[in-house]
């Protein structure tokens, strides 16, 4: 048996294959409402014990916020000034964050199928990095995280490839094919011959991505709507100086993504924040370096992104959708509309759009020669990113699929047939 494994920025499935036999997604998460979706989230209350997905949220609150709550790691994974944390005395690595992940989804696994399964065939970003050498180490950190997690026999298949796979099953005849997928942390690209006979990868007529996806249009809505209530902005003048000074644009650019936040509770930044309070130069800056403090020291930043997320989802069908938040001293309305929403995502939907049309000249192709653009992610729904697929290609061409199985069930499929060849 091979496991199919889609680790998501946000979210997690799991699949399995044998030569002769699929298993769709197993139910891995008992507190979510669907329970074959674990959210990749992580809670440690103490060095010795961890939570996950819905659970780990649940037991956050319990512990009045605190302990780690670890979310969107993912993203960590190119970057290689980013090594690991603590978790009280304990010193993780992050190669040891996401093995305990996967290790946990593999312990379910094991469990739910009553073997011990030791191959795995992991879903990755098209380009975790445009860098190549950082793509490199960013595949080689997954694969020392998932040995970690007990797999001796470890593959990768880009995550776009997967979704075109599994899409494969829906064609009665050969078509060239643009699949779309819009995640959390990146948005993928490929353009793919499919057909119903064996894949091959020569059928790969081109693979793209960028960077740039859910967690970055979230991050736009906290940093131009939100982020002024909780320092950005903030004047003040030290002692003897003579000069009005800003908080840091790169202080405040960590409050703007939930994986970021925690890294502002080292000592340092908080001694530097308490004097920025302290040389505030009126009342309101002090009352918004109170709620900085309020979201650092709490760790409400997961709950104040689900709201963000919330608003981002509604404003995929809706011109306005009210940001609602309120926790301690903390209470935020605000009205955000779909014009404003796409004035400050414009910068990154046009990133996105750029890597679409770099896979498609890649593709040496023309875009009325793609005869279906098959799109999967949440980040899929996003009213503009729909726009952009409509102008080039025309909406009859546009389908979307499930937004959160298409992946895992084509890596199922893939998984088969390694099995079948091994």
């Amino acid at each position: 048996m091979i496991y199919a494994i889609d680790f998501g920025t946000t979210n997690s499935l799991l699949g399995a294959a044998t030569a002769g036999q699929i298993h769709p997604p197993i139910p891995l998460d008992p507190h979510a409402r669907d329970q074959s979706i674990l959210r990749s989230v992580l809670f440690f209350p103490n060095r010795k014990t961890c939570f996950y997905g819905a659970e780990a949220v649940q037991e956050f609150v319990k512990h009045d916020m605190e302990g780690r709550l670890i979310r969107s790691v993912k993203k960590f994974l190119p970057m290689r000034s980013f090594i690991g944390t603590y978790v009280e005395d304990r010193p993780m690595n992050l190669e040891d964050i996401i093995g305990v992940f996967l290790g946990e989804l593999r312990r379910r696994a094991n469990e739910h199928f009553k073997q011990d399964v030791d191959s795995v065939i992991l879903g990755r970003p098209a380009r975790f990095s445009q860098d190549d050498a950082d793509d490199q180490f960013a595949q080689y950190r997954l694969e020392r995280a998932a040995k970690i997690a007990g797999f001796k026999n470890v593959s990768f298949c880009p995550e776009p490839v997967a979704a075109a796979y599994e899409f494969k099953t829906t064609l009665k005849e050969e078509k060239l094919v643009l699949v779309g997928d819009f995640g959390g942390g990146t948005s993928d690209f490929t353009v793919i011959k499919i057909s119903n006979e064996r894949y091959k990868k020569s059928d790969v007529l081109s693979i793209g991505g960028v960077s740039v996806a859910g967690d970055a249009l979230d991050g736009a809505i906290m940093r131009n709507r939100i982020s002024r209530y909780f320092g950005s902005g903030v004047q003040y003048k030290v002692p003897f100086g003579s000069n009005i000074l800003t908080m840091p644009i790169h202080l405040m650019e960590k409050i703007c993504s939930p994986a970021d936040i925690s890294l502002l509770r080292k000592r340092d930044t908080l001694e530097f924040f308490r004097n920025v309070k302290t040389w505030s130069l009126g009342g309101e800056d002090r009352e918004k370096m109170d709620r900085l403090f309020t979201l650092i020291e709490e760790q409400i930043g997961f709950e104040l992104f689900e709201e963000i997320e919330r608003t981002k989802r509604g404003l995929s069908e809706k011109n306005s959708e009210k940001f609602s938040f309120h926790h301690s001293d903390v209470d935020l309305d605000e009205e955000v509309t779909q014009k404003d929403f796409n004035t400050y995502t414009q910068e990154m939907i046009d990133k996105i759009l750029k890597s679409l049309d770099q896979t498609v000249k890649d593709a040496q192709v023309p875009y009325d020669k793609i005869d279906l653009v098959c799109s999967t992610g949440g980040t899929a729904k996003v009213a503009a990113i729909r726009q952009g697929l409509e102008d080039r290609f025309g909406a009859p061409k546009i389908r979307q699929h499930n937004h959160f199985h298409s992946i895992v069930h084509g890596l199922i499929h893939m998984a088969k047939d390694e099995s079948t060849n091994s």
